[in-house]
């Protein structure tokens, strides 16, 4: 067993499990490779959407007969259950394959079990290569899962004073064509988009994905989040362009945030943006159900206007949420800033 080829196989993997991303809920977004005896490439898969061929069993089509004393290297441990599909552990081991090297075990107690069933019909099985990269590929999944909620990312736009719009209220376009596409490219990647009635009924957002060629096929599920019935029905929200849902409290009431990703999560969502505006972010933050954010900087100054972030519950600096910066990107003019929060 060569290591480096090990981890170079599993990173294509990994490769092929990106593609994926927001495509596959509520399964997770897995990448599979499998090569030969010779250390040749036979096959590769990935997640289809929910019904589809996981990515082994994609993988297992692609290689045919040449998957016999293969090694499978797959992201997430193969599952050991019938779904909508069969069990991938029996498909690997009809084909034949020799050895299995798996990044991360898998934290669902109905689909796990797959490494000790493959062990059991004589396939040797390695866990732990590459684990990190794999387990930032399917982090939103592995999160939700591990808790029966979405994974939440906030994304803002703001000058680098902080100002989410302009005094008279004005706000297009605070940052950059670049990092407006970059956003939709975020939006692709996720189940649902969450934006407040007040975002709604002050810019009208669609909230959908689209690309140059113009709106994406797969488009998330958008939720608007009121407290009371105050959309109105000519919003470009519930213009049919993609699947909407009205989380509402009664009138002026307040909705409760918990019990509303608890339902998007039954409803198959693994992973949310929040796009909402300053208040509805405050109230996630305040409510620790945030889990990334995203900024995009723009280089300018306001020194008036509304801030990015509302009140979030904090009272003194000692209170302060703090961050983790994972990346920093320059995104036309603007820099984009990725970070989690700490105990999320």
């Amino acid at each position: 067993m060569d290591a480096d080829a090990d981890a170079s196989h599993m990173r294509r993997a990994v490769e092929l499990s990106l593609r994926s991303l927001g495509e596959t809920s509520p399964n997770p977004n897995v990448g599979c490779v499998l090569v030969g005896p010779g250390g040749e490439v036979v096959g590769e898969g990935r997640t289809a959407p929910a019904g589809g061929p996981h990515a082994e069993v994609s993988a297992l089509a692609a290689a045919g007969e040449l998957a016999r004393g293969a090694t499978a290297y797959v992201t997430l441990e193969p599952c050991d259950h019938t779904g909508r599909t069969g069990p991938c552990t029996q498909a690997l081991i009809a084909a034949g394959v020799a050895r299995v090297v798996v990044a991360v075990r898998d934290p669902n107690p109905v689909a796990a079990g797959g490494a000790q069933t493959l062990r059991q019909a004589g396939i040797h099985v390695d866990e732990g290569v590459e684990s990190e990269e794999a387990h930032d590929a399917m982090r939103g999944w592995l999160t939700a899962v591990g808790r029966g909620t979405p994974y939440v990312i906030w994304k803002f736009a703001a000058t680098l004073d902080g100002r989410s719009a302009a005094a008279d209220g004005t706000s297009k376009w605070i940052t950059s064509p670049e990092a407006r596409a970059d956003v939709h490219r975020i939006r692709a990647g996720v189940d649902a988009i969450i934006a407040g009635i007040g975002t709604v009924l002050a810019d009208d957002p669609q909230l959908t994905v689209r690309t140059p060629e113009g709106p994406a096929a797969r488009q998330p599920l958008r939720v608007v989040v009121e407290g009371g019935s105050r959309t109105p029905p000519a919003a470009k929200i519930l213009d049919g362009s993609a699947p909407t849902f009205v989380a509402a409290a009664p009138e002026g009431g307040r909705v409760d945030l918990h019990g509303m990703l608890r339902h998007l999560y039954d409803q198959g969502v693994r992973t949310a943006l929040l796009e909402g505006g300053p208040t509805l972010a405050g109230a996630f933050l305040a409510d620790g159900l945030v889990d990334r954010v995203v900024a995009y900087l723009a280089p300018k100054l306001l020194g008036a206007g509304p801030a990015a972030l509302g009140a979030a519950g904090i009272s003194t600096i000692a209170e302060a949420l703090t961050l983790d910066v994972v990346d920093l990107a320059v995104i036309g003019p603007d820099v984009r800033l990725t970070a989690t929060v700490k105990g999320a």
